[in-house]
Parts: C-alpha cells; structure tokens; sequence
C-alpha cells in the first residue's frame, strides 16, 4: 500500500502481523496495578469494540499479556509500517485542506525524534498522550481523510467519536482529554479509567497536536532564565543555573541555558533521553561521576563558558554534592514530571533507573514512600544553598506542592494568600508581571511545505512585524519586544527545529495579529506555503492553573477555572481549525484546566477575517481576567486594547485604600 491507502483504510480488515518489541525506543514505564479482575474483563471488551467480532479470539490474548505487562492495551500490533513524521501537506489524502493540516500535527507529535515514548503515542510529560491506542490513532486519519469542510470530528480523550455535520466556519476538530467529574479526578483515577481505556491524559500540546518539540519551551525557559538573571542583578555569564528533567518540556533547559548565556547543569536519570538530547545537540557535555562534575563546574565559572552539562543521575545527588563542595548555584528549578510523581515523572534518589521502574508497577506503595523521602532530601539540599543566596524557582511542574504533601521544609513561615510556600512559581515572579499580564505568551507556526526554506521567509516576516511595532511601542514592554527580536533573529543559527518545520516566539495580541496576517498575504502571494497557527496552553488565557499560569492572581479566583472554558469557546466560533480543552497538564490530572487552538492560514479572505477575530480574543480574554484581578499591568493592557478597538468594553475594578481596611 501508498502512504494514502494505508491512511484511508483505518483499521484494516485484515489483521497485520504482530509486531516485534522495539528496546532501542524509549518506552512507558509498566502502569502500576489497579484494576480489579472484573474491571480487566471491562478494559478487553473496552479495547475489541474497535475490531470486528471474527478477531476477538486472535486479539483477546494479545491485550489481556499487554494489559499485563505494561498495564495499559498499546494495541502495538496496529502501529504502522510507515515512518511516522510531519510530511508536507500536500501529501496527505483528504477532502479538506485544514484537515489535511491537522493530520500533518499529529504524525508530528508522534515523530520518534519528538515523542517521548513513540510507541505508547505519548509525546512529553511522561503521560502526555496523543491517543491511548493504535486504532484511535488509525480511525481518527481515516475520519480526518474522508472529512469535508462541513464536518466536525469530535475526540474524546483520544477516541474519535465519530464526523458530524456543521459548516465550513466550524471547527474541524473538537479536542477533549480527561474531563472528569471532579471528585473523580485523583491521580489513582487517572490510572485506573486510563487503564479502562475510557480517558487519557492529553498534558497541554501533546493531545491538541500542537507540540513543536522542545523548541515550543525553549523560547519560555530562555526568557525565564534571562529574566530571572536579571531579578537578582546578575549577567548569566559565568554564573550557574541547575535544574533537573530532559525529557521532553525538560529537555529544553540546557538549549535555553545556552542562548541566555549561561552555565546549565541539568540532571537526567534515563540514559536513553539523556544520549537522544546529546546527539540532537540540546547539551553540549554529558557527565556521570560528581566529583567530574564539580571540577567541570568550576573550570567554566573560572573561564566564563557558555555550556550546557548533562549529569546522567539523580538530581538530589548534584545538589548535596554542590553544598558539600560550596559549588555557588545563582539560579535553581526543577523541571522534572512531578504532576505524574507515582508513575515514572520522579525517581527516587539511591535506586537505579531499572529497579526504580520494576519498584514502581511492583511496589507502588514503596515507590511513593521513597519519592516523598527523595523529595525531602531534595527539598532539604536547596533550603541550605538558598540559605547561601541562590534564587530558586519553582518552574510549574508541582514541585513544591508535592514536596509540600510530602512534608518537606518548603512552607512559607509567614504565608499570604498566594504565597504559601517558601520560594516563588516562576510566573509569580517572573513570567506573570512581566510577560503575562502585558498579553506576551507563546505564540507559534508550522510550515506545512515542510520547507525550511519557508520557515526561514516566515521568521524574516516576524522579525520585520515585531521591529515596525517596537518603534511604536510603549516603555513598558520594550523590553519584552526586544527579548523576540532577539530570539528570532537567532533562530535560525541556534537550529531549534525538530520535526516539523517550527518557530514560537512571546507576542501579545497586536504582534501575533499582525505577523498572522503578514504570513496570510505571503500564502495568497504565493511567497509561502499555508501555516498552521497555535500557541502553547501555558498563555496569557489558555489555562487555569493556581501553581503555575494563574499563580499570579491574588483575588482568591486563581482556583476556578473560567477562563479556560471561555477561552475554548469563545475560540470555536471566532475562527479556530480545532480547539482543545483538557483537565491536567503542567502541573496534574486534577490541578488544571487547559486549552488550547490550531488555525489554518491558506491565504483566503476568510483566514484573514478570523485570524483578527480569534487571536484578538484569545490574548484579551486573559488579559482581561487578570486586570480584574488588579494586576498592574493587565489593566494597562487591557486599557490599551480598548483604545484600540472601541467594540472591546472591559469592566475594570476599583482600587480600595488599604488603610480603610486595616
């Protein structure tokens, strides 16, 4: 068969033969086990429905040894011989060029250069996934290949439900992931409906084709590091930054390290992810001894390098041994899985890689005693280098609220509304007031050419948008125009792409409307091929989450989750391809809402007017919430926005006298 057969068939009639285990993949851990013998009955007749009766016998065996050894149905037989990759467009089948579109976004984040683990079709996060299963994936190619422009996919948790009638301004696809009932939202549930084969967890951009590769973070945790060099006054140069997690979000720390100019140590306990971001050329040295590591340290500080270094081992190890040697760290996170802590997201100091995953599907109840006691120590080892002046940060994956549950010493002492713990999320101090509430957050494209020679024209187009706006622009986000004029600039040297033919950069509504619609006048000229929109969920409105995107709101909202269901919504029906809500992601199944969007520029009169009509919302909601929230500088922003659409009409809250109160 051609690729295009292969797709159009779906499932196929005819059973393919089983497929040999691949070991040089990196693969999920074993799930632990939850579910009773009835309930196993359930996730077997749950997994078959998608096959016809007449295979029942030959696959029953299969999934039951599957659901027993790795505690989830993979469906591995079905995976397909084709390499899995971003083709150009026009090389999908279809009636539909957005759908066309959407197939080229998920072959991508399922790309082996992309995905964490491939053949569990997880992208990033440990659990990030984009279906639970192979026929998913097969059926949702096929239904995207047979739609036209009036249907409408509708996803649930990575089952397609199946193509319905709606029009060509409707969305094509329609994403959701783990919407619990709330008190079915823990993490044993996430497990044990996973596991039943009835939900998933879609983490941000892995289950809304979205993920870009590191390179989506790396534009983040590059403005992150800048600027959290410049709250405590320092040049990165010379100076040390130390962080944990490679995978794929974490793998993006060293690269980011790099462009700010800095030292980077980051530690990685999986051999295979660690030596994958050293051939990709993400870190520029690997160590595995930590008295090498220590005299390596110290010869870039005496010399100034710029240098990234990957400490193959645990990240607890590094910071002991740092305090042991008084090796000064300027800047401290952690950017391992914590939302997924009892399932392979955070290992346990002192145990090998291999028998902490054996202790993890065996002995779960012992894995999550040694967790919490590594994150006792770990806790306990930064406590006593932030005693010497290191600014640590927590950097969004729930590392201070698991350590907290855990009873590490990370309480604030003297604790507020919104600062409960002892050291900041990074968007309290960082990316809130400085970039959030000013409507800068990550804003991407994909050139579905698969040129790179496109890419280069769009990152050219950006670059002169973001300058002719910069001469125009107020002083209070100068600073944040010249940081993206910076980075895409040196985009291309910096060789950020992996899989498709990628760009992000941080623009609040007036650059990403006006480098959209630059992008759409170089389609219809012909200059370029179509361009998918999209942004990351970790935005200006995109998720609601209280230890991370919503860390910063001090109203006492930053619980409910409004605005991303308004933001989805609103999304639809202003112009989205596809748009995504999804519970977890970031920071936990059950800690967040979050959504997100894909939008299709084909150079057409229709793009034009919903590019404007969308991405205008899309920033402005949030900035909205947050100037409701008495955030500084979203009610310049949005005061700003409404003179310069007189249709937007904000209520706007009303300072109180603190002394009144008092």
């Amino acid at each position: 068969m051609t690729f295009k057969e292969e797709i159009l068939q779906g499932i196929p009639k005819v059973l393919p033969q089983p497929k040999t285990y691949d070991t040089s993949i990196n693969h999920a851990p074993k799930r632990k086990e939850i579910l009773t013998e009835a309930e196993k009955k359930l996730a077997l007749q749950n997994a078959l429905r998608y096959f016809e009766p007449k295979h029942h016998a030959t696959l029953l065996p299969e999934f039951k040894e599957e659901l027993e050894t790795y505690g989830r149905i993979y469906m591995y037989r079905f995976r397909p011989e084709y390499k899995m990759y971003a083709r150009p467009i026009d090389e999908y089948p279809g009636k539909s060029q957005q759908a066309k579109a959407i197939m080229l976004m998920i072959q991508n984040n399922l790309d082996y250069a992309v995905a964490q683990h491939p053949h569990e079709l997880i992208t990033y996060g440990g659990n990030g996934a984009v279906f639970s299963n192979w026929a998913q994936y097969l059926l949702t190619m096929q239904y995207l290949a047979e739609m036209t422009d009036e249907q409408t996919l509708v996803m649930y948790s990575g089952h397609p439900m199946g193509l319905f009638p709606s029009h060509p301004e409707a969305p094509r696809v329609v994403v959701t992931n783990g919407m619990m009932i709330p008190n079915y939202s823990k993490p044993d549930d996430w497990e044990k409906f996973n596991a039943l084969g009835v939900t998933q967890y879609g983490q941000m951009t892995a289950g809304s084709y979205m993920y870009i590769g590191p390179q989506g973070i790396v534009h983040g945790t590059t403005i992150t590091v800048l600027n959290g060099f410049r709250k405590i006054g320092k040049s990165p140069k010379g100076n040390l930054f130390v962080t944990a997690g490679l995978g794929g979000m974490s793998g993006a720390q060293p690269k980011a390290g790099n462009i700010a100019g800095c030292i980077t140590v980051c530690a990685e306990v999986n051999p295979k992810i660690t030596q994958v971001r050293l051939d990709q050329g993400w870190i520029d040295e690997k160590i595995t001894d930590l008295d090498k590591l220590v005299a390596r340290v110290r010869k870039a500080k005496e010399n100034k390098e710029v240098i990234s270094i990957a400490y193959l081992g645990n990240i607890v190890d590094v910071w002991e041994k740092f305090a042991e040697e008084n090796v000064y760290i300027d800047l401290g996170s952690d950017q391992t899985s914590l939302h997924n802590p009892w399932a392979g997201g955070y290992y346990p100091v002192g145990i090998s890689f291999e028998d902490a995953n054996i202790m993890m599907a065996e002995q779960p109840e012992l894995f999550k005693e040694k967790v919490q006691e590594t994150l006792r120590r770990h806790a306990k080892a930064i406590n006593k280098h932030t005693e010497k002046g290191t600014y640590f940060f927590d950097y969004g994956n729930a590392f201070l609220l698991e350590a907290s549950r855990a009873g590490a010493d990370v309480i604030n002492p003297n604790p507020t509304l919104g600062r409960e713990f002892k050291y900041p999320s990074y968007v309290q101090d960082i990316m809130g007031p400085m970039c959030f509430d000013y409507g800068f957050g990550p804003f991407r494209w994909v050139c579905t050419s698969g040129k790179p020679e496109d890419l280069a024209k769009t990152d050219t187009i950006a670059c002169k948008v973001l300058e002719e706006i910069m001469e125009k622009s107020p002083a209070e986000i100068q600073q944040q125009m010249a940081d993206n004029i910076q980075w895409i600039k040196g985009a291309q040297e910096n060789k950020l792409v992996v899989g498709s033919q990628a760009r992000i950069l941080y623009a609040d509504a007036e650059g990403r409307m006006k480098i959209a619609q630059a992008f759409n006048e170089a389609i219809k000229n012909g200059e370029i091929g179509p361009v998918v929109l999209g942004r990351d969920h970790h935005d200006v409105s995109g998720t609601d989450s209280p230890y991370r995107e919503t860390s910063n709101i001090y109203d006492g909202s930053r619980f409910t989750a409004d605005m991303a269901i308004q933001n989805v919504i609103g999304d639809s029906f202003r112009g989205a391809t596809w748009v995504s809500i999804h519970n977890g992601g970031g920071v936990g199944w059950g800690e967040v809402i979050n959504g997100g969007f894909g939008m299709v520029l084909d150079g057409s009169k229709e793009a034009a007017r919903r590019l404007k009509s969308m991405l205008f919302w899309d920033v402005n909601n949030g900035i909205a919430r947050r100037s409701w929230a008495r955030n500084d500088g979203a009610v310049f922003a949005i005061k700003r926005a409404m003179e310069t659409e007189p249709r937007l009409k904000v209520t706007l809250p009303n300072s109180v006298d603190e002394n009144l109160l008092n």
